[in-house]
């Protein structure tokens, strides 16, 4: 294990190894898909875990690769904690959706949520990873900063679309 490698989180070091082994570094979907993967299955108590990704020509986020039950294919900027969270450009926790006001609802056994925005280092905008817990306050500040350190991994391999 490289130096660099023993301080990333694990949930990092995971999608990073597993992109590497597949030699799939140039395949921005299937990167999304296994991606997703990861989150649903090394973080606990998730029941959606996926990506909606910015179409600036229509000037919405459309739904991307994600496991759970099926959700709202196109959200518009500023709309819920997915577009809330895509136009301010910063992670929003929702420690219990019923409180957040404009919440999008998908799944009826989310309690709680973490938005992270995908923004390259020029700031293109492309969009947001999104996760629900059926926990209430399931998100704290250690797995925002993991997660955050995770969207900053998928980032060497993925593109806009």
């Amino acid at each position: 294990m490289s130096e660099i490698q023993r301080n990333m989180p694990l949930i990092s070091q995971l999608l990073d190894t597993w992109i590497k082994g597949e030699t799939s570094e140039k395949y921005t979907l299937a990167n999304y898909a296994n991606a997703a993967a990861i989150i649903f299955q090394n973080v606990s108590a998730v029941n959606w875990a996926g990506f909606y990704l910015y179409h600036s020509e229509t000037d919405t986020l459309a739904l991307g690769p994600f496991l759970g039950k099926p959700a709202t294919a196109l959200i518009a900027p500023d709309k819920g904690v997915v577009g809330k969270a895509f136009t301010a450009q910063e992670t929003i926790v929702v420690p219990d959706v019923r409180a957040f006001s404009g919440h999008i609802v998908c799944d009826v056994d989310s309690n709680a949520e973490i938005v992270i925005p995908i923004t390259t280092a020029n700031g293109q905008k492309i969009g947001v990873l999104d996760i629900d817990s059926t926990e209430i306050s399931r998100f704290g500040k250690q797995e925002q900063a993991d997660l955050e350190h995770f969207v900053q991994t998928l980032l060497q391999y993925v593109n806009a679309f």
